[in-house]
């Protein structure tokens, strides 16, 4: 069964600076590999047999470095925008698009199965599967509870927040096509609005292995440390 993914790889990086000065984020290193690099390799393991990546800051160099994906035995091919599109308006510029389709954005660290979201994500018949996961926020400061006269009536030291978020990675059908507008910067979190609106509502599937969005320098870090305890490096 053929198995196509939309790689998100449009973007300039900013909170990355200065590693992306001069370098698209995707190609950035993490240890001997790129990011993007890294993520291919795992959706070929995971049966991904076309990759289309989206792109649009420093196109050219992303194009030089993959190809046409011949180098890993994969089909490779590109979406260009034109205009900065944001994460779901890209979608709408390609064409052959299959029913089911895994989107991801070009900086995820995971050791996530694809292939079974794509499968869960298929037999429930969603139309679109956010994979998701519980990250944890502590607070830096002292949070008090008052009432309404203005008196103290409880209060928490650096209290510790639980918070479900988007990995980045989901699974959606082509049926989203219909409420993504042309030519106009469209995001996620629009999307996931106008479809709860239209009683079309997301699945959430929950994820608890390893998952960091490679967004600021500390990240950037934290991914170089824990690239080889993941064995995402071979």
């Amino acid at each position: 069964m053929s198995k196509r993914a939309i790689i998100l790889a449009g973007g300039k990086g900013t909170r990355l600076k200065p590693y992306t000065v001069t370098l698209p984020k995707p190609l950035v290193p993490i240890g001997d590999k790129s990011i993007l690099e890294i993520i291919i390799k795992q959706l070929i393991d995971n049966g991904f047999n076309h990759v289309t990546i989206t792109i649009n800051h420093l196109a050219d160099i992303i194009k030089a470095f993959f190809g046409d994906g011949s180098k890993w035995n994969i089909k490779i091919d590109y979406s260009l925008e034109e205009i900065p599109l944001n994460t779901m308006g890209p979608l709408k510029l390609i064409n052959d698009l299959p029913q089911n389709f895994l989107i991801m954005n070009g900086d995820v660290l995971t050791n996530l199965n694809f292939s079974e979201l794509y499968k869960y994500h298929v037999e429930n018949k969603n139309i679109y599967t956010i994979s998701s996961f519980k990250r944890k926020h502590k607070n830096d400061y002292g949070v008090l509870k008052i009432n309404d006269n203005g008196y103290l009536v409880d209060f928490h030291e650096k209290p510790i927040t639980e918070f479900i978020v988007s990995m980045g990675v989901y699974m959606a059908n082509k049926e989203i096509l219909n409420y993504i507008p042309e030519n106009q910067a469209y995001g996620f979190d629009h999307l996931m609005l106008d479809l709860i609106k239209r009683g079309k509502n997301a699945s959430v599937k929950s994820f608890d292995g390893y998952w960091l969005d490679i967004g600021r320098p500390d990240d950037y870090a934290k991914a170089c440390k824990d690239i080889d305890k993941l064995s995402l490096n071979d």
